[in-house]
């Protein structure tokens, strides 16, 4: 295959816009692209908005990539007024970088951010593309029926105006977008999933009693884990519901349930936790770090949430070989795989346990499963890491935004 010269290919600036660096995958996910195209050929700066009290931030993580966001202080999750300013400030940004391309992430950023691009493309007759990322949605779970409706009106109106290409992270995300909600023409969507760095993921079994001694753990005893923010959408308090029912279970054995995160609902679950009578199973370990090293001390991972785009929680999980059970929403669905065995409650999937969404007795029934079935743990958690690793690398994302940059540039 004939290769370009590498002196002929055209530089490539892109500005990348984010609403929040919060805990979780979007702000890694920007973060990685960032340092990744800061080369020869690419240029990117990334403009984020402030992360709201109580939430955590995850600026540090920018820091110690080498990522220096410009900070756009008025940009917020819910709409205000305020949203004014901040389509001016990058406005003006975009006036002084004089992008090839406008990659906007989450919601806010992607609506605040393509009006900018188009404002920008229309009003300087500038050759820009404009591509937006759904890493989740809001078009259920979120908010009530006349707000998401309002979502809804703004997402298929910026598709069809103001974006270049749509890009989602798995199949599942783009069948519930575009074919279930109707946003965007089919000819707009890429597919690309999401990366992660696998190799601080390597050798897990050698870390894998750090997190077991904090939490005074045996050997033999396993250890249920949810990670994610404390949100609505997350749903804890399913998992709650989910210790309870295991606890009312007759001659099952005894888990440590732990909960791995932080938000404004922290509060309401401890206080929710002490009222169901399941505070002494339940450990709130907070925000951590070092996913590294909890994830190696769990046995199984739980996912609880009413809403995903392709949960980073999962695919961690994965990437260490344990066992997942979740409900069957969003990207979960591609992430598991087909089912092989249907119960009557709960889904044996390739590469983890389903259950429907809201669902506590299936979740607890699918849970009960995995734990009586060490050897069915071992081969799921085993599956979930092959695909891992031949589907979520980092370097793969990489290319596949790079390479979608070059066709979009050189169309």
């Amino acid at each position: 295959m004939r290769t370009e010269p590498q002196s002929t290919i055209r530089n490539i600036k892109i500005v990348r816009i984010i609403a929040r660096l919060n805990v979780g995958g979007p702000a890694r996910h920007v973060v990685w692209l960032t340092t990744a195209l800061q080369t020869s050929q690419y240029q990117t700066a990334l403009l984020a908005g402030r992360v709201p009290e109580g939430e955590e931030d995850m600026s540090y993580f920018a820091a110690e990539n080498a990522v220096a966001p410009v900070y756009i202080e008025q940009m917020s999750r819910e709409l205000s007024p305020k949203d004014i300013v901040s389509l001016w400030k990058i406005y003006r940004q975009l006036q002084r970088e004089k992008p090839d391309i406008i990659h906007t992430h989450t919601a806010k950023a992607g609506t605040v951010g393509r009006v900018a691009g188009f404002l920008y493309r229309w009003l300087g007759w500038k050759n820009v593309k404009i591509i937006h990322t759904f890493h989740g949605h809001i078009f259920h779970s979120y908010y009530g029926n006349l707000k998401t409706k309002i979502f809804l009106i703004i997402e298929k109106t910026l598709a069809r105006v103001a974006t270049d290409k749509i890009i989602v992270i798995s199949r599942q995300q783009f069948q519930e977008i575009h074919e279930q909600f109707g946003v965007g023409n089919k000819e707009q969507f890429a597919i690309v999933p999401l990366g992660i760095d696998l190799e601080a993921f390597a050798g897990w079994r050698g870390r894998r009693n750090v997190l077991r001694e904090e939490v005074g753990a045996a050997d033999d005893e396993i250890l249920v884990g949810l990670v994610g923010r404390l949100t609505e959408v997350k749903n804890h308090s399913l998992f709650l519901e989910v210790v309870k029912l295991w606890q009312e279970k007759p001659k099952v054995p005894k888990l440590k349930f732990i909960i791995v995160g932080d938000g404004h609902l922290r509060e309401m679950l401890e206080a929710e936790a002490e009222t169901r009578g399941v505070k002494n199973s339940v450990i709130f370990l907070g925000n951590r770090n070092d996913a590294d090293v909890f994830y190696a001390g769990l046995d199984i991972i739980a996912l609880t949430s009413l809403n995903e785009g392709t949960p980073l929680s999962l695919i961690e999980a994965m990437a260490n070989e344990k066992a997942v059970v979740s409900t069957a929403v969003g990207g979960v669905i591609d992430l598991l795989g087909k089912v092989e065995e249907r119960q009557p409650r709960f889904q044996i999937c390739e590469r983890g346990i389903s259950t429907a969404s809201g669902d506590a007795e299936g979740f607890c029934d699918g849970l009960q499963y995995l734990v009586n079935n060490a050897e069915r743990r071992e081969t799921i958690g085993r599956r979930g890491r092959e695909f891992v690793e031949a589907n979520y690398g980092k370097s793969r994302l990489v290319n596949d935004i790079k390479n979608l940059y070059r066709a979009l540039t050189e169309s």
